[in-house]
């Protein structure tokens, strides 16, 4: 449910994004008369018994496959772990290039996938593993077995990790009011519109698209800062990747703070969300 209304809150499209969604869905043979151009952001949510070629493209004549055609909107894969193995691993290049390219016989093509990856997965074959509400019934091995299924390469390559409890009845019955999406989403535009202007110079879009070079110059820390990313980075035993990940996350909550330094209260935030895959994945 909540996979499914992110692009509610995701900023507005910009024209150059707009054009290369559409040309996208016009190799595909995706456009209708109806809808010769689209303006709203893909969200795409593919079947677990989808193939590699479906997911990253391909084909006798190769056509853009689901990453393709979530360019600059949403890949949600649910019950990760019921992916086939092999499916997921051929995420991580397009994860870390934005592009994939298709090789056949005579010729070669390269296509965009510039698109924000979200998953959910049980963290147990019962889904009761670590729940305060009920008791879980799985072996050990079968918990490692299942966790096991995602790969600490594919892992490392996602920002955040969030573990979501289960909701009791209070929750689900009350009627307090909560925040809409479009309200969310104007916080979220006034963040990428200070992206959009920061960056405008390197013809990158926002934070996530930010080089080495960039998140140094963008990214800068004070000593107390450096201080706790040190100690996460050796506590949490984090990789190269992570710790870049974390910067651009950190600089993203910046941003939606209207902030124009990452403070140590962004950076502490953006590090509690790299914190399940040493929980589970190095037991």
């Amino acid at each position: 449910m909540l996979a499914r209304r992110l692009p509610s809150i995701l900023p507005d499209l910009t024209f150059d994004e707009a054009l290369e969604i559409t040309k996208i869905h016009s190799i595909s043979g995706l456009l209708s008369e109806d809808t010769p151009f689209i303006f709203t952001r893909p969200f795409r949510s593919p079947h677990h018994t989808i193939t590699e070629t479906s997911l990253v493209g391909g084909g006798r004549f190769p056509k853009p496959g689901e990453v393709s055609l979530a360019h600059y909107g949403v890949l949600f894969l649910d019950e990760l772990t019921e992916f086939h193995k092999s499916t997921l691993e051929v995420l991580r290049g397009p994860l870390e290039d934005k592009m994939i390219t298709v090789s056949r016989v005579d010729f070669s093509t390269t296509y965009p996938c510039n698109f924000m990856f979200v998953a959910s997965m049980n963290p147990c074959p019962c889904g009761y593993y670590g729940s305060k509400e009920k008791q879980c019934t799985c072996r050990e091995d079968q918990i490692q077995k299942y966790i096991h299924k995602i790969s600490g390469p594919l892992l490392d390559r996602i920002d955040i990790h969030i573990e979501v409890e289960g909701v009791n009845y209070q929750k689900l019955g009350n009627d307090l009011p909560s925040e809409s999406s479009s309200e969310i989403r104007k916080r979220v535009n006034k963040a990428r519109q200070l992206q959009l202007e920061r960056y405008k110079n390197y013809h990158i879009f926002s934070n996530s698209e930010l080089t080495p070079k960039l998140i140094s110059k963008y990214c800068k820390l004070s000593k107390e800062s450096k201080h706790i990313l040190e100690e996460a980075f050796n506590r949490l035993g984090l990789s190269a990747r992570a710790y870049s990940r974390i910067l651009k996350v950190a600089r993203t909550i910046a941003d939606l703070d209207n902030s124009p330094h990452i403070q140590t209260h962004h950076l502490a935030e953006a590090i509690q969300y790299r914190s399940l895959d040493r929980k589970y994945w190095c037991r």
